[in-house]
């Protein structure tokens, strides 16, 4: 069990706000952590990290990692961590910079063939595509065998085919050793595919906490289907309009009605529901 309570203020680009969330996590749970760009999501990883001070509570089996008279230096937290960005070493092969986290040849070589890479170990990373560089990051920050896995948007610079195998690989990786994970990410898709729970941040409070398909399958009455996106264009084709929807990384084209054209603005997020196969629009 992982109870974490913390505070922190923030200074964002719009007004100031106060981090603060009190939540527990089960071992071994997959927790995907979502919410507006902005809202604390990549803050409170780092202070989960020790890599940012903060008040409260850190707890981890027993095991204070916060508290108010410590603050565990970030060394000794068994975290593994993966950024958006590689952070490889660069004068260092693909084996060995998994050696530097940890000297265990046999789990090394374990992760690299969970993750595709056995043929990889004396590749340096200048010679990796993105793809490679990333699940080399990821094999090195399970090198800890951590007992919280922190994924910070790790696979959001990929293309979408790259993007599903790597979801694939961290699902493997995540059943096969047991690991607590928590991953920031804003795409459904992936959320739905590789999250036990998902956990909603919005200006530095949680304001839902539940399992996936409540979450992001949102209904109302006899709704089949309810998204979120932002409304990209509206076009007038003959006599009907045409409206563009971003819903994740998909594309959506819905037909409007001359009302509904006139009472939405592009740029805003809509909700996008259908009902016996008739899809609505509304802001």
């Amino acid at each position: 069990m992982i109870h974490i309570a913390i505070q922190k203020a923030l200074h964002g680009v719009d007004a100031d706000m106060q981090l603060d969330v009190d939540f527990k996590i089960e071992a071994g749970e997959f927790i995907a952590l979502t919410g507006q760009s902005g809202s604390g999501k990549s803050t409170l990883l780092r202070i989960l990290a020790g890599l940012e001070e903060a008040q409260g509570e850190i707890d981890v089996s027993g095991e204070s990692w916060l508290s108010q008279t410590k603050q565990l230096p970030a060394q000794k937290r068994r975290i593994g961590f993966v950024f958006q960005d590689y952070a490889l070493f660069e004068n260092m092969n693909v084996l060995e910079n998994l050696l530097f986290i940890a000297n265990d040849k046999t789990l090394a070589l374990r992760l690299l063939e969970i993750t595709g890479l056995s043929e990889f170990t004396k590749r340096y990373p200048n010679t990796l595509s993105g793809g490679q560089k990333q699940r080399v990051s990821i094999c090195r920050a399970m090198m800890r065998r951590p007992a919280l896995l922190l994924l910070d948007e790790p696979l959001s610079a990929l293309d979408p085919a790259m993007r599903s195998k790597l979801q694939t690989e961290i699902l493997m990786l995540h059943r096969e050793f047991e690991t607590t994970t928590i991953m920031v990410s804003h795409d459904p898709s992936e959320i739905f595919k590789l999250a036990s729970r998902v956990l909603v941040l919005n200006n530095g409070k949680l304001i839902q906490d539940g399992d996936v398909k409540d979450i992001l399958l949102k209904t109302n009455g006899s709704q089949k289907f309810s998204f979120n996106g932002e409304l990209l264009e509206i076009q007038k084709v003959d006599a009907i309009f045409v409206a563009t929807i971003a819903i994740g990384q998909q594309l959506v084209e819905v037909v409007l009605s001359p009302q509904e054209a006139k009472n939405l603005n592009i740029g805003e997020i809509v909700k996008l529901s259908t009902k016996a196969f008739q899809p609505t629009l509304s802001s």
